[in-house]
């Protein structure tokens, strides 16, 4: 019994000191791996991405993001973007969501550039205090050929507080 009692303080004490990573004039650094096989659209089927993000805590529970990626398809630097997001965290159970658009560069053959909004939720589970694990799904909407390059995909990133 004082074991169970034991781990549930310690839980309750990492959680609640974990909350503390969302107030104002954080930073915030992650990396993630976005749609491994998993994200699919009209144009390029399966593909595996990779991006890179930089914000900062504008008010409690409160980010923006800066953000540049990847996106590769048979091995093949296909498509690369940049652009901006805004996240916001409910603390009592750990889900972000996310909204943001970003200009999208792409070459199959024939270059392709489009702007695209993003709509994302995912959940911030922390390994430490500094770092946590952030899995997501998100959409990519075309603004400019809404039927053949929107899609739709899974991401799992990583991310440091401080």
């Amino acid at each position: 019994m004082k074991k169970i009692i034991l781990a549930f303080a310690l839980l309750l004490a990492g959680v609640s000191s974990s909350f503390a990573q969302f107030e104002k004039g954080k930073y915030y650094i992650g990396a993630g791996l976005n749609g491994a096989d998993i994200s699919y659209d009209a144009t390029n089927k399966f593909s595996f991405g990779a991006e890179a993000d930089l914000g900062y805590m504008i008010e409690r529970d409160w980010l923006i993001i800066g953000d540049a990626g990847v996106k590769l398809t048979d091995s093949t630097l296909r498509n690369f973007y940049v652009g901006a997001k805004g996240r916001y965290y409910i603390e009592q159970n750990g889900i972000f969501l996310q909204a943001g658009a970003k200009f999208l560069h792409e070459d199959y053959g024939t270059s392709y550039n489009d702007f695209q909004i993003t709509p994302e939720v995912g959940y911030c589970f922390f390994l430490s205090h500094y770092v946590a694990v952030e899995p997501s799904i998100y959409y990519d909407m075309s603004l400019s050929n809404f039927s053949d390059r929107s899609r739709f995909g899974l991401k799992i990133g990583l991310a440091c507080y401080f």
